[in-house]
């Protein structure tokens, strides 16, 4: 028989801010639970999935432009828009009666082989991301009858939303890769970009991925032969590395 559920527990979010000392990229939301029972809240171990709700905002040319590897083109949208999982998280809520407020910390990437990374990067300066914040958990309290220790459970469908501005996001990555990002390759697409700066004398990983899109660039626009420019750039790549 699994434990009774806590009906009279409300979550929200006051504020999520960006950490500028973490060792690495986190953002904090500020969470106040509220507990309708009147009796004592021992603890609550609370767990938390985020999730960004694309459909909830509208998006100028640009950021259609950025998106269109993710979601397709935009005639598909109303198709491919769905809310999907960013990260999740959890934290232990120490007692309390009524209510609360607690930090919920948020384990950022920049990692662009990850949806939430490559969403947030297509993103213009200004407006906002619409999350989700939906919660489960255990929450520990007075027992039947006013001895030992009860237990009930978190409702599945407690959650909270939040317009998260993409100023705070993008401050955070200014904390943590000023003026940079990450991408992951294949050891032997890695292997062929040193062996291509080497023979080439180049000094750095930004001039030697210059000169290969240079390369590749005037060899598409040289040779395209009918084929997109994109094709044909792909192509001059592939010979340009090898």
């Amino acid at each position: 028989m699994s434990p009774p559920t806590a009906p009279g527990l409300e979550f929200s979010v006051r504020d999520i801010v960006a950490e500028p000392f973490s060792a690495a990229p986190q953002l904090t939301a500020r969470l106040r639970i509220e507990d309708g029972s009147g009796e004592p809240v021992h603890a609550i171990v609370l767990r938390c999935q985020v999730r960004i709700e694309p459909q909830r905002r509208p998006y100028d040319q640009a950021e259609q432009d950025g998106l269109r590897g993710l979601f397709g083109e935009r005639e598909r949208w109303s198709d491919t828009l769905r809310p999907f999982l960013w990260m999740q998280c959890n934290t232990t809520v120490q007692g309390f009666t009524g209510s609360t407020e607690v930090d919920l910390a948020l384990p950022c990437t920049y990692d662009f082989d990850v949806v939430g990374s490559r969403y947030l990067h297509a993103l213009g300066e200004g407006g906002t991301v619409p999350v989700s914040l939906l919660f489960s958990g255990t929450l520990f309290a007075r027992g039947a009858g006013g001895t030992g220790l009860g237990v009930r459970q978190v409702p599945w469908d407690r959650e909270a939303r939040y317009e998260l501005p993409v100023a705070v996001w993008r401050r955070l990555i200014a904390y943590h890769f000023p003026h940079s990002g990450w991408i992951r390759l294949d050891h032997d697409v890695l292997a062929a970009f040193a062996e291509f700066r080497e023979r080439r004398g180049l000094i750095s990983w930004d001039e030697t991925v210059r000169t290969v899109l240079g390369t590749a660039g005037t060899e598409a626009g040289a040779g395209a032969d009918g084929r997109t420019r994109a094709g044909a750039t792909a192509g001059a790549l592939d010979e340009v590395v090898r």
